[in-house]
């Protein structure tokens, strides 16, 4: 369980070492494997969570969730066949999963099986007749088998059933810009771009239907904002450059392709117009370094040997100008080059693989406009999100560990963690609102010293000393997501200390981190909530002045949707110590839940200012919204 408790909230390698125990110690069990086997795969240990699905499956071969997980796993392997396998299984069990039909077909897709593909998405629509993704899927499928009408047709029918769906409104622009019919699919992306605001190669699309309506100023707005999202995008710094190139703009242009030749060191395309731009600009030389690249591998291009020459000649070199000119005129060329570069080609693109140097000054599209495959799972995105959504930062803690980062400078302060830890002369405590991932070596670390001090606690049978020890003992075990255990050391700290502030503050973080846990299981936590709200209560009477239980204080109201009293504490909070981002950046959360945006948005810009960055992003959405 506790291992659990720690996979709920990411630690995913301290986790792991909890499963490890426990399966050391029951190794016929199957759900220590299976839980091990979740934790791999956060970390993209898709193999090593394979094998563990299967030492779970030998266990208990009748758990739907194992088979969904490998056959997850083997995708992410590219092991399409042998995932199939897991769904026909697991639908053994379970033939009312929509997910399971969802994924098999996916992978039906992906091993070219279109026919078998097709035949599954019937039966689906017999029992799901309106589950819009079913008609995407026999779109992708129609279009592969190049029958763009009837994938029209489905898509259609999708986007009637569900037209919030982003992915699907951006495979119908691409058919829309495969028949060259620019306004339409730019319709079509702008619907898209409303609904996944964050997706590269929307812009990227986008941008190309823009060009081809001659919407310079629109296409370049695109591919900028596509590159801000995906700084590593081929095409995005492609395209952008040759369009640099056509406005004028040489030296950024420049920029672009210095950045493709990096990706992409011998891409010719980019070499020749990286050459073209520094002629312009007068870089002679390198220019020269370029062309003759591109000349080393197309020694027919005549227009490329025409532009060297003339960079010869510009830089006195006539014997070399001279040689290239007579292998033009030793070919009677027909055609008469300019010095200045061509616009570039109205309404023609070149796939990306395609390295007709003729073909240089072409916007680039991908070889093909793959489908971006969403495949269900309980296991997408952050562990915590599956239940319930989170937007508040997380309670200020007692820690042994404190992070720190540039951005984030604030350090926490009280007289009382600074009275104790002078008075306990052992690892002093520190105030954190986040807690770090542990690895192995730390948490072997934790457990040494949780060793360590229980032998102190023995030795001190009871008298004085016995209470700081149970204090570090209790903030170790929260290290390592053993809440129990803390609360435990808390509560027998409390009989003997009834005004220790920090045991009360400690309590009731250990016991609202339990409860958070334990709600994502379903288990009502409405008794237990009142536990955490009675022992901030009484640090606070102890601590009047102590911001933090404040803050701690703001997050249960909020977390209980009882916002106006969440306010009241976070601006207590404020006026105790103006300096906590977090506490700004909270008291914004709940002001956007109250429908006060402004508020909200003054909030997080002053968490923001304080160094907590992540704010700037719910501002940007809230403002678009």
């Amino acid at each position: 369980m506790i291992g659990r408790s720690a996979l709920y909230y990411e630690d995913y390698v301290l986790s792991i070492q909890y499963f490890n125990q426990a399966i050391s110690a029951k190794p016929y069990l199957y759900e220590p494997w299976y839980f091990r086997g979740i934790a791999k795969f956060y970390l993209d240990d898709y193999r090593g969570a394979e094998s563990d699905c299967t030492e779970a499956i030998e266990r208990n071969p009748y758990v739907v969730g194992l088979y969904e997980l490998r056959g997850l796993c083997r995708i992410n392997q590219k092991k399409y066949a042998a995932a199939i396998e897991d769904y026909t299984k697991a639908l053994r069990y379970d033939p009312e999963s929509q997910n399971l039909w969802h994924n098999r077909i996916l992978c039906r897709i992906q091993e070219k099986d279109y026919d078998r593909g097709l035949a599954e998405i019937d039966t689906m629509l017999q029992h799901w007749s309106r589950y819009a993704r079913a008609y995407s899927m026999q779109a992708e499928i129609y279009l592969l088998q190049k029958d763009t009408t009837r994938a029209v047709k489905s898509l259609d029918k999708s986007l009637e059933l569900d037209p919030y769906d982003g992915g699907i409104w951006a495979e119908r622009a691409i058919i829309s810009l495969a028949r060259q019919k620019w306004k339409e699919g730019e319709g079509f992306l702008d619907k898209s771009i409303h609904l996944l605001p964050k997706h590269a190669g929307n812009y990227i699309n986008r941008a190309l239907a823009r060009y081809n309506q001659n919407n310079l100023r629109g296409a370049m707005a695109d591919y900028d904002t596509a590159l801000d999202l995906d700084p590593n995008n081929f095409l995005g710094h492609y395209n952008r450059g040759l369009l640099r190139a056509q406005v004028g703009d040489d030296n950024r242009g420049i920029e672009d392709f210095d950045f493709v030749l990096r990706l992409e060191p011998n891409d010719l395309m980019a070499l020749f117009n990286r050459a073209l731009l520094l002629e312009q600009t007068g870089d002679l030389r390198g220019a020269i370094r370029d062309y003759s690249k591109v000349i080393e591998e197309f020694p027919n291009f005549w227009f490329g040997l025409e532009h060297r020459a003339s960079c010869y000649r510009r830089l006195g070199n006539t014997k070399q100008a001279e040689l290239d000119e007579f292998r033009i005129l030793k070919a009677q060329m027909d055609k008469r080059y300019g010095g200045k570069q061509p616009r570039l080609s109205k309404r023609q693109m070149r796939r990306k693989s395609d390295t007709d140097p003729d073909k240089y000054n072409q916007l680039v599209v991908a070889d093909e406009q793959e489908v971006e495959h969403e495949y269900k799972s309980d296991y997408r995105g952050k562990v915590q999100n599956r239940k319930v959504e989170v937007g508040l930062l997380p309670m200020f803690a007692l820690s042994f560990y404190a992070v720190r980062d540039e951005m984030h400078t604030y350090i926490p302060f009280d007289k009382d963690v600074e009275g104790f830890n002078l008075q306990s002369k052992s690892k002093p405590l520190q105030i954190s609102c986040t807690q770090p991932t542990i690895n192995e070596d730390r948490m072997h670390r934790h457990i040494a010293f949780i060793d360590s001090v229980t032998m102190a606690i023995a030795d001190a049978r009871g008298d004085e000393r016995v209470k700081p020890l149970l204090m570090l003992r209790a903030v170790a075990y929260s290290g390592i997501q053993n809440f129990d255990n803390a609360i435990d050391d808390l509560s027998t700290l409390q009989q003997l200390d009834s005004a220790s502030v920090l045991a009360y503050w400690q309590r009731a973080v250990c016991q609202a981190k339990l409860n958070e846990f334990n709600a994502s299981q379903g288990t009502n936590i409405e008794l237990k909530s009142a536990n955490v709200l009675s022992d901030l209560c009484e640090a606070l009477k102890f601590a009047p002045h102590n911001p933090y239980l404040y803050y701690n204080r703001g997050c249960l109201y909020a977390q209980r949707k009882d916002y106006q009293r969440a306010i009241d504490d976070f601006n207590r909070a404020i006026e105790l110590d103006g300096n906590i981002p977090e506490t700004y950046y909270n008291r914004g959360i709940v002001y956007l839940h109250s429908e006060k945006t402004a508020e909200g948005i003054a909030d997080l810009s002053k968490a923001g200012e304080l160094g907590l960055y992540d704010a700037y992003s719910i501002i940007k959405k809230y403002r678009e919204k």
